[in-house]
């Protein structure tokens, strides 16, 4: 079995990084993404906030010394989420699974929460495997085709401490909590500016 490690992110990394996150299909699948994935200039900005905030906690994603993805926390309304963005050409191969699982043992703070499209039922399976459970629905800003109101919704999830209840959470302006992935959506959550720009995660709706 191939090993996955994860390390800070370098500056050496942001070329390959960039070339992931404008993928076509990535981009699709993904429930946040920047205005323009094109804009290396734009993408460099962000990148520089990200890696210079303490808040961060941004990881290249490595497997068999390829840097396949990256993976990240970060502070968004004093809630800590994860976020994570796997190179499509791995796609299907438990590289988020095995990514999001060293993640949470470096993080300590409990709960976590997570958003993916709510038609990316793989990264869903991905959560939802470490231990993630659905706490509400927003409306997502992937811009691709049709006005963004018509872009499958975006779930929000939450990991509990394994001693914690577990009991639904609600986030902040998302409907109430629920079992459900398809809730009926209210609001958008826009990402703060540090916040890294996968958020939240892409990979397809296959096994992973």
């Amino acid at each position: 079995m191939s090993q996955v490690a994860l390390r800070p992110v370098e500056v050496g990394d942001l070329d390959a990084i960039f070339e992931q996150m404008r993928d076509p299909e990535s981009v699709r699948m993904a429930a946040f993404t920047p205005e323009d994935p094109n804009d290396r200039s734009a993408f460099d900005a962000h990148m520089a906030k990200v890696m210079s905030s303490s808040e961060n906690r941004l990881r290249a994603i490595i497997r068999d010394s390829r840097l396949v993805g990256t993976i990240a926390s970060y502070v968004s309304e004093g809630a800590t989420e994860v976020t994570y963005w796997i190179d499509r050409t791995c796609w299907g191969q438990g590289i988020a699974t095995r990514a999001l699982r060293l993640l949470l043992e470096e993080i300590s703070v409990r709960p976590i929460r997570a958003r993916a499209a709510s038609d990316n039922a793989g990264s869903l399976r991905v959560l939802q495997k470490a231990g993630f459970h659905p706490i509400g629905t927003e409306v997502s800003f992937a811009p691709d085709g049709p006005p963004r109101s018509r872009r499958p919704f975006s779930s929000c999830l939450e990991h509990l401490d394994r001693k914690s209840p577990k009991e639904a959470r609600r986030c902040n302006g998302c409907p109430a909590a629920t079992s459900s992935l398809t809730t009926s959506p209210r609001h958008g959550c826009t990402p703060p500016d540090h916040a890294p720009l996968a958020v939240k995660a892409v990979v397809p709706n296959r096994t992973v």
